[in-house]
């Protein structure tokens, strides 16, 4: 696998920290995660990694967590600014004892700044994470497009408030995607340097480079420019969006390009002139809605599969494995915690990755302390001296009934 061989300590957190864990882990890497002593069992990404219980408010337990930084290669620090420098566990403590070490610093705002020490979540970053268009308002085709100061002012419906897209975006696309692309580039370079680095992966910013392409885009005519939920991609048009179908499901509808839609109409049985591509947005999207109402999400699959009329099934986490297109490309496998999950993307011929939650359960907090302990030279006088003292703890067995 391409990251066999990388040794990963992933301090627990919440979403960005165990994604940025598994996508290493599920390529090869060996990851521990460093939970606290009396930890709650939180993480549902947890499969393939292996768990200590540390309590690194005590001397010894930072001594420990020192000693496994000396054989690793990545951190995974998603704790606010100060708070590992304060336990003298920061990049200039561990970096100096292990020169060709990464240190990847992942939070919601960055390491400075006034928001660095607040809390936030997902839909905070993605309200942030934009640029100070302001101070770019001189230029004519910015002042057009001043509501896009963050991702989550263009989320919506038109008339009603902006929507977070859950927490996907910030937590998974920009956060913990973006600070495993940062631990990649970072191995990569290393190669020739010998040296590791510091990676400050922020959520606003690596969700506002995530969204890229609509800073990027916004001077093209008659892509944006409108409010939000009136704009072409955003639900402003009748040609992208959702309908409800006769059983209850949903048909996702993205006939953007002239062929394309030419090709809807062929499937409805409709006409430009029945059905105009750019006019009469909200009517058409009522006839839409009448239409595609008059049939189940099966009869419209079996009229639209195969075709370039950009119509698609909107799938549920029940039946999404099932779809036969993500069957003939093996997308999903199941779990072994009896859960479907899906498989690594992308896809590398020689080296693909493996879903760490096919060959193994969830792990608890504390499940492999005493495993990690002898394997980094720790004798039984002295882990039975960490467990007495509540330096470590080992979680009880599972009984297996």
């Amino acid at each position: 696998m391409a990251l066999k061989g990388i040794k990963i300590l992933e301090l627990a957190g919440l979403a960005p920290a165990p994604f940025c864990g598994m996508l290493l882990a599920d390529f090869g890497a060996s990851v521990i995660r460093i939970d606290k002593v009396g930890a709650p069992h939180l993480d549902s990404l947890g499969n393939g990694k292996r768990s200590i219980a540390l309590n690194l408010k005590t001397k010894k337990g930072i001594d420990i967590f020192k000693r496994l930084c000396k054989r690793c290669d990545v951190i995974i620090d998603p704790y606010r600014k100060g708070v590992m420098e304060k336990l003298n566990l920061g990049p200039a403590d561990l970096m100096s004892q292990n020169k060709k070490l990464i240190y990847a610093r992942l939070t919601g705002f960055g390491q400075d700044g006034p928001y660095a020490k607040m809390a936030g979540h997902d839909i905070n970053y993605v309200g942030l994470s934009g640029k100070n268009i302001k101070k770019f308002l001189h230029l004519k085709v910015i002042s057009q497009f001043h509501y896009l100061s963050g991702l989550l002012s263009i989320f919506g419906r038109q008339h009603e408030k902006p929507t977070p897209p859950v927490n996907l975006a910030a937590d998974f696309g920009g956060g913990g995607l973006m600070c495993a692309f940062g631990i990649v580039m970072a191995l990569h370079e290393r190669n020739q340097s010998k040296k590791g680095q510091i990676i400050d992966t922020s959520m606003v910013e690596g969700t506002a480079y995530l969204g890229s392409w609509f800073y990027r885009s916004i001077s093209i005519p008659g892509l944006w420019g409108q409010p939000r939920g009136k704009n072409v991609l955003d639900t402003g048009t009748h040609f992208y969006d959702t309908y409800e179908t006769k059983d209850g499901l949903f048909m996702a509808v993205g006939a953007l390009e002239p062929q394309f839609y030419a090709e809807l109409l062929n499937k409805l049985d409709l006409t430009e002139d029945e059905l105009p591509q750019y006019d009469n947005y909200e009517e058409n999207r009522r006839k839409l809605t009448n239409i595609f109402k008059s049939k189940t999400q099966a009869q419209w699959c079996e009229i639209f599969d195969g075709t370039d009329a950009c119509v698609t099934p909107v799938l549920t986490f029940e039946n999404v494995a099932s779809h036969v297109h993500n069957v003939s490309q093996n997308s999903f496998s199941m779990g072994k915690d009896n859960i479907i999950v899906p498989n690594p993307s992308p896809r590398l011929s020689r080296t693909p990755g493996e879903s760490c939650a096919t060959k193994n359960g969830n792990i608890r907090p504390g499940d492999h302390t005493l495993n990690v302990l002898r394997e980094y030279k720790y004798s039984p006088s002295e882990i039975e001296d960490f467990i007495k003292n509540g330096i470590v703890e080992q979680s009880e067995p599972v009984s297996k009934l």
